[in-house]
């Protein structure tokens, strides 16, 4: 029998112990590479990628879970090992559906890949004479002119070719922004840490794809983080030369902000303005730059929109009911979009309570942490200002979260630790672990204060890390579209004249705003009900009425996908049966001409001869007098 003490050093009980948290991590990530393996996605269902995961996948979540628990738990382990599990979280989470699914998921991912396409075939801004609705992205430019800079730059056609994997760069780029945040209050790793894991399970909204918002957040972030850590109560900054340089580098993030997106400034600035007013920090440079930036852009590059947006956006102030409202063709029906939306309600609700009972629980939180929970609660107001199309409830939580998921750790872990603590913590802590040298080898978990207080919290952070998957990706039928939809709708668009008209049911489908300066659309499950009504009752005349006036060369056509089906059906617009019915209609109508056909959609083509009302009873006199009305309810 070998003696141990005849081992290499490398084999030593010292160092097997110290690698022992990577068995889990290990383990679970190979569990996911096989469930990835072994995982179909084409036909989903009504529950998305949860119902098609392998089994492999869950495990290896719980495994993955289970071992970040104890590992951060214990403190003889470095924090480059909880590092390394919300690493593996990440990869999970946000890395899944891009190794999984051949084309990018997200009607508004591709729509904003067609904005970054346009800007670069148009070679420059334009306005609402020339793209119509289209003008707001160009007069909030910054994301999708860097993305058209990045897009040469790589090479690459379109920035369809990275999107995919968009979730998890711009997941990854929240660590840093919330680890300076959280550090700016407690050194005590295991509250940090716990934190960050809470913050990425619980970011279930989904505004981490390839969007305006998934930077401007990250942007947002880091102007907090620095204003926590460098504009105290105490002026703390390095001087007057140390508070240029940091006023300088907020004044770079906030103009990123302000030039990419409309909402977020919004949020930074009531942020900013309550740690100002409740004397958190009185340094006013921060929020007066803030609105220095954020006025200025409103009232030069930004003001044609909000000129014509003003009315509805004074009509929306103190209208709380009408902001979260969810309205038509945004309410989940079906069991499976019911269960996954309950999902995602309970993941946030659970959350929430599990922050005030922090607040409860950590009293010395609610005065070293007061900040945060000032930033924390910044947000709720914004309910009252805007429905913001019906996202503001998913927006206000977001930007919530950070400060929620702080509080949320702490009411699963002991008495915390802040900085005024940390010498002490850190003497006692020595103590502890000489003092746990001889317990070493009792396995892990067993040891001295790894009781009740460590297992107890287990189930709900298990809980909260499973209840992600069916919050994010419980929709994943709506979102994604097969190569075969993709291939159609961009044969129509490459095919399609110059002035042509393409009516949908609804814009869920891959590029439905591919070459939007020269293509119209219309989505008619966004007209008056009554108007739908009318699709429904005689599909194939009145969408011909509505189609009509194109004029040559010129083209109107039909186009039914997959994803509008889905998109449709599980949104409460129209059921299946109601969808096939008008897809029939078109198919037999001898206005229409079948122009291509895949497994996952049609295109028709509304017939441009003067015979084109034969045998429909005197509907082409209808059409001409209803061509204007087409035009309107288009958008045209």
């Amino acid at each position: 029998m070998t003696d141990l003490s005849d081992l290499p050093p490398f084999w030593s009980v010292p160092r097997a112990l110290a690698l022992r948290p990577a068995l889990p991590l290990v383990t679970a990530l190979a569990l996911w590479l096989y469930a990835v393996r072994h995982t179909d996605v084409s036909h989903l269902d009504d529950y998305g990628l949860v119902a098609a995961l392998h089994p492999g996948f869950w495990a290896g979540l719980a495994v993955l879970t289970a071992g970040f628990w104890f590992t951060v738990r214990d403190p003889r382990r470095p924090g480059g090992w909880s590092a390394a599990y919300v690493l593996g979280l990440l990869v999970m989470e946000r890395a899944t559906q891009a190794v999984l699914y051949p084309t990018p998921l997200y009607a508004w991912a591709w729509k904003h890949d067609g904005v970054v396409d346009h800007l670069l075939t148009a070679g420059g801004l334009q306005n609402a004479d020339q793209i119509g609705d289209m003008a707001v992205y160009d007069q909030w430019p910054g994301f999708f002119a860097a993305q058209a800079a990045l897009v040469r730059l790589l090479g690459v056609d379109s920035a369809a070719m990275y999107m995919a994997w968009w979730p998890l760069a711009s997941s990854l780029t929240l660590l840093l922004p919330l680890l300076l945040i959280y550090r700016t209050f407690t050194e005590d790793r295991r509250l940090i840490w716990t934190a960050v894991w809470l913050f990425h399970v619980a970011n279930w909204v989904g505004q981490d794809y390839f969007s305006p918002q998934s930077v401007a957040f990250a942007l947002h972030l880091g102007v907090l983080a620095v204003v926590l850590r460098r504009y105290g109560r105490s002026g703390e900054g390095g001087g007057r030369r140390g508070q240029a340089v940091w006023t300088a580098l907020v004044t770079l993030l906030v103009t990123a902000i302000v030039i990419s997106h409309q909402l977020t400034p919004g949020m930074l600035i009531v942020s900013l303005l309550a740690l100002w007013l409740l004397r958190r920090h009185r340094d006013w440079v921060p929020v007066a730059t803030t609105v220095v930036i954020f006025l200025a852009w409103c009232l030069t590059a930004a003001l044609p929109f909000l000129s014509a947006a003003l009315p509805d956006m004074v009509r929306a102030v103190g209208d709380v009911g009408g902001n979260v409202e969810t309205g038509y063709g945004a309410t989940p029906t079906g069991t499976g979009a019911v269960v996954t939306s309950w999902a995602a309600r309970l993941l946030s609700g659970a959350v929430l309570l599990l922050a005030v009972a922090g607040v409860w629980r950590q009293p010395v939180l609610r005065y070293r942490a007061m900040p945060l929970l000032v930033i924390t609660a910044a947000p709720l107001p914004m309910f009252v200002a805007s429905s913001y199309g019906s996202e503001m409830v998913f927006r206000v939580l977001m930007f919530m979260l950070p400060g929620v998921a702080f509080f949320g750790a702490a009411a699963l872990l002991p008495k915390v630790r802040t900085l005024a603590a940390t010498e002490a913590a850190a003497e006692a802590a020595a103590e502890a672990r000489r003092k746990g040298e001889a317990r070493t080898r009792r396995g892990f978990g067993l040891r001295s204060g790894f009781g009740v207080r460590v297992w107890g919290p287990l189930p709900v952070l298990l809980a909260g890390t499973l209840a992600f998957v069916p919050s994010y990706s419980g929709k994943d039928r709506i979102s994604y579209f097969p190569p075969q939809e993709v291939a159609l709708v961009q044969r129509l668009f490459d095919e399609a004249p110059e002035g042509s008209l393409v009516v949908a049911a609804n814009r869920n489908y891959p590029l439905a705003h591919a070459s939007y300066g020269s293509v119209d659309h219309y989505w008619f499950l966004e007209d008056d009900r009554r108007h739908v009504d009318e699709i429904v009752r005689d599909p194939a005349r009145t969408l011909a009425t509505d189609m009509a006036g194109v004029e040559p060369p010129a083209r109107a056509y039909f186009l039914f996908t997959q994803g509008q089906s889905a998109n449709s059906e599980m949104n409460g617009q129209l059921t299946g049966a109601q969808l096939d019915r008008i897809r029939e209609a078109v198919a037999a109508s001898p206005r229409f001409r079948l122009v291509a056909e895949t497994g996952a959609g049609v295109v028709y083509e509304l017939r441009q001869t003067e015979d084109d009302g034969a045998g429909d009873g005197g509907a082409g006199d209808d059409r001409a007098s209803a061509g204007d009305g087409g035009a309107e309810g288009a958008g045209r």
